[in-house]
């Protein structure tokens, strides 16, 4: 009698929270200052998604690598999202997750103002449930509100910053 062997499926990493952080007009310090009291082994994967100028290349992972001892970089099609690590939205693009990969499209003009944050706070609410982690920060308009709800309708954890310490507080 053989034995053979069942083919090895592809390992997914152990369960561990992915936080989705939104932010707009004056999220540059929040966030900063979100980031900086996050230990460097918090067993946490962040996510961050600022509205930025789609034509402009984004600073933002050089700044945030100031503010944290945790990897910053800027996401990329396909990626593996891993615990202890920063991922920041490159320009011109909506990302989203699936299967803790990270998936980037090119930023489609709408009826509207675009809505990145939902963008992905809905897509980690679907793929994580759980594990899922909102946090809206200083800003103006309604993005990542609709997010939120979709997180917590799936039993994840959401904040807004208050409106005392946001520098635009229609967002919160």
């Amino acid at each position: 009698m053989f034995n053979i062997p069942a083919p090895k499926a592809e390992l997914l990493p152990s369960a561990f929270p992915i936080v989705g952080i939104g932010a707009s007009a004056g999220g540059l310090e929040a966030i900063s200052e979100l980031i900086s009291t996050i230990p460097r082994s918090s067993g946490l994967a962040l996510l961050i998604v600022q509205h930025l100028d789609p034509t402009r290349r984004s600073l933002l992972p050089e700044i945030l690598t100031k503010h944290t001892a945790m990897p910053v970089v800027e996401a990329v099609e396909g990626m593996l999202i891993e615990a202890d690590h920063v991922y920041v939205i490159p320009p011109n693009a909506r990302m989203r997750i699936a299967q803790r990969r990270i998936n980037l499209q090119p930023r489609v003009d709408v009826l509207g103002p675009p809505m990145p944050i939902d963008d992905l706070l809905e897509s980690l609410a679907n793929d994580q449930g759980a594990n899922a982690i909102g946090v809206i920060l200083s800003g103006s308009g309604s993005d990542g509100a609709l997010g939120l709800k979709a997180i917590q309708n799936e039993g994840g954890i959401t904040f807004a910053q208050d409106e005392a310490s946001a520098r635009f507080a229609s967002m919160p």
